[in-house]
């Protein structure tokens, strides 16, 4: 679906969550219209992803050219295995209904937020994964793969959909505007135990550089196509909250051993976790690339707007 110039009339489940409202902004920016479908007041729509028959009757008589599914059921990052069982629910049977909900509506597109983690958790050296390479490999452990499976099945749901064009988002980790001020309070109380970094590397992506990717989706993504979405320089976790601390002018996060965080199952999987992506595909195909190239310029442009 060729859409440059075109304003559309997009669907956005999510649109009132931290990367919700980015997109929004961006697409209206880029001269869309947008709809809100959510649970909260403010969206145009509301209803719950995990309800198929409120969903459908929700959306019943509306039309939309693209739908974008950016619904997530956390509140915070997830700490534990069993913080993300919501999500892993919500990646499966709420993007079912949601597929459903958008061939109601006439949308020819269909975009989906997926995420790095997809090629699986661990240590994937120094090679920068492509599109190319496996992805939702079998996790290594039960929640691992609830996880996995998850995002495995979200994706197939979006790129295999009959009479649509599905086109899923590889995203880093995120930072930025409404995402990063949640971690002011923890370094400010020295209430941020993390390890050290060593060789172990993740991908990372400003909050406003993944709307636009969103929008580029939108009108130039290839149907049935996956994208990585990423800065120009991986970093450590510990080393992308160092520099949180040092723009922001806060104590640096308490240096603990590895092993100490094994309670928090999940942080301590991501945090075990070495893993670099190229976005090649996107440069190429969607015309993206991101505004700031390292967490280091990004968190530079966030200091001004928001206070310690």
């Amino acid at each position: 679906m060729t859409t440059n110039g075109t304003s559309q009339s997009i669907l956005l489940a999510g649109a009132s969550g931290v990367l919700g409202r980015h997109i929004t902004r961006a697409l209206m920016d880029a001269g869309h219209q947008v709809t809100g479908l959510g649970r909260s007041r403010e969206n145009g729509i509301r209803a719950d992803l995990m309800d198929r028959d409120v969903l459908l009757r929700a959306v019943d008589g509306r039309h939309f050219d693209t739908v974008v599914h950016a619904a997530t059921a956390l509140r915070k990052p997830p700490m534990r295995d069993r913080d993300l069982h919501a999500t892993d629910a919500l990646r499966t049977e709420g993007t079912a209904h949601l597929v459903e909900a958008a061939r109601v509506t006439g949308a020819r597109r269909f975009v989906v937020e997926s995420m790095a983690f997809g090629y699986g958790y661990g240590d994937h050296g120094d090679r920068p994964l492509t599109e190319d390479d496996p992805f939702g490999p079998r996790g290594a452990t039960p929640p691992l793969e609830r996880h996995i499976a998850g995002m495995r099945t979200k994706e197939r749901l979006a790129l295999e959909a009959e009479a649509l064009e599905g086109v899923a988002l590889r995203f880093g980790l995120f930072y930025g505007p409404g995402g990063t001020e949640t971690l002011l309070p923890l370094l400010r109380g020295r209430r941020l135990p993390l390890p050290g970094d060593r060789d172990r590397v993740l991908p990372w992506v400003e909050l406003t550089d993944a709307a636009r990717a969103v929008v580029a989706a939108v009108e130039r993504g290839r149907p049935g196509q996956a994208y990585n979405i990423a800065d120009d320089t991986p970093m450590g976790f510990r080393a992308h909250v160092e520099e949180v601390a040092r723009v922001f002018g806060l104590p640096k996060p308490v240096n603990v051993p590895l092993w100490l965080l094994k309670p928090m199952s999940y942080a301590h999987t991501v945090m075990s976790s070495r893993l670099r992506m190229s976005c090649a595909k996107a440069e190429r195909e969607l015309g993206w690339t991101p505004r700031y190239a390292s967490s280091h310029e990004g968190l530079a442009a966030l200091r001004p707007t928001s206070h310690p």
